[in-house]
């Protein structure tokens, strides 16, 4: 038996998320005539109390497309250092926007209010200094290992931002991870944020899609960037109705995940080749070996037992547990780590 932990966007659609995609009623959705992509981004608009959402291939043409309706060529956006957006999305605010980025040094991808305020004050009236127009965040937080905003902090977050002129965005790729987890609602964060972009191939178990929500002019903007970035898409119902099945039926069970990532961290703390492990909330587990092994040794030692997982760098290695991953397979990886 294999099992993979490299990450949750390993999931294959469940049977009754197929049978789903196959009587999805289709139709053109660069003419805005396909039914079930227009049933899943009034879905998701109303969950968050937003005025409009819209359906994108991936996560990364999601934020990147909010990034550069919220910009200009030459504005400075505000995020953590281990944010997705700057680390993981090939350069794009850079390369599609032409915007720079001001790193915040945060805990586990979180910064504070506090901090953001000192980072925006330090080139407030300076010529020399960029226009500031944006904040982004990022909830979970994948680099951090699955941590979750303070909720609190995020609005004194966005007091800031209102005071400051600036847009607020978040990178909800697995948003809903934090909702479960901290049981917060999704009207919530629509009410603090401009844009959003939620994930369905993650934790939701969906193939394929994202949406980014915001208000019904934001999203007019969104439509023709994420037609410049070639984005736009035809008989596409087929991938919303897996992300609506996903809405349905794979929400709550996120609980299932993040109480079998708890238990392989408990093991791994036992492990004596286990240095630390990494506070873990959600579904996402990282932690490191001790000095004395290497850690692509420790990686080969469990794909041999037939467990996948993935180096982060600088000595992290990373498990995230997903709805594929069943307490079959929890025991598995129990055992192995107890015995390797």
């Amino acid at each position: 038996m294999q099992i993979n932990l490299i990450s949750d966007t390993v999931t294959k659609p469940t049977q009754g998320m197929l049978n789903a995609m196959m009587e999805a009623k289709v139709g053109d959705d660069v003419f805005k005539t396909d039914p079930t992509v227009n049933e899943l981004q009034a879905k998701m608009a109303k969950m968050f109390n937003m005025e409009d959402a819209l359906f994108f291939p991936s996560g990364t043409m999601a934020n990147q497309t909010a990034i550069k309706i919220h910009t200009q060529p030459g504005d400075r956006m505000f995020c953590d250092k281990w944010a997705h957006v700057y680390n993981f999305e090939g350069g794009g605010p850079a390369f599609n926007s032409g915007v720079t980025s001001h790193l915040i040094d945060g805990k586990r991808g979180v910064f504070t209010a506090i901090q953001l305020k000192e980072a925006i004050s330090g080139g407030r009236s300076d010529i020399h200094a960029p226009y500031s127009r944006l904040v982004a965040i990022e909830n979970t937080t994948n680099k951090g290992g699955g941590a979750c905003w303070s909720f609190e902090e995020i609005l004194k977050i966005k007091k800031i931002c209102t005071n400051n002129n600036l847009a607020l965005h978040l990178d909800g790729a697995r948003l809903f991870n934090a909702i479960v987890a901290k049981k917060e609602s999704t009207q919530q964060y629509g009410g603090v944020f401009d844009t959003i972009s939620i994930c369905l191939s993650k934790g939701l178990g969906a193939p394929v899609g994202s949406l980014l929500l915001g208000s019904k002019s934001h999203i007019e903007k969104a439509l023709r960037v994420r037609k410049l970035f070639g984005g736009g898409m035809r008989q596409v119902g087929y991938l919303a109705a897996a992300g609506i099945y996903a809405l349905d039926n794979h929400v709550e069970r996120l609980a299932i995940d993040h109480t079998r990532a708890k238990v392989i961290g408990v093991a791994l703390r036992k492990c004596d080749l286990i240095k630390n492990v990494e506070p873990i909330e959600t579904n996402i587990i990282i932690f490191n070996v001790i000095d004395s092994i290497n850690e692509q040794d420790f990686i080969h030692r469990l794909n041999d037992a037939g467990i996948l997982l993935i180096s982060m760098g600088q000595g992290k290695l990373r498990m995230v547990t997903h709805l594929d991953f069943t307490e079959e397979m929890l025991e598995i990886v129990v055992n192995t780590i107890e015995n390797i």
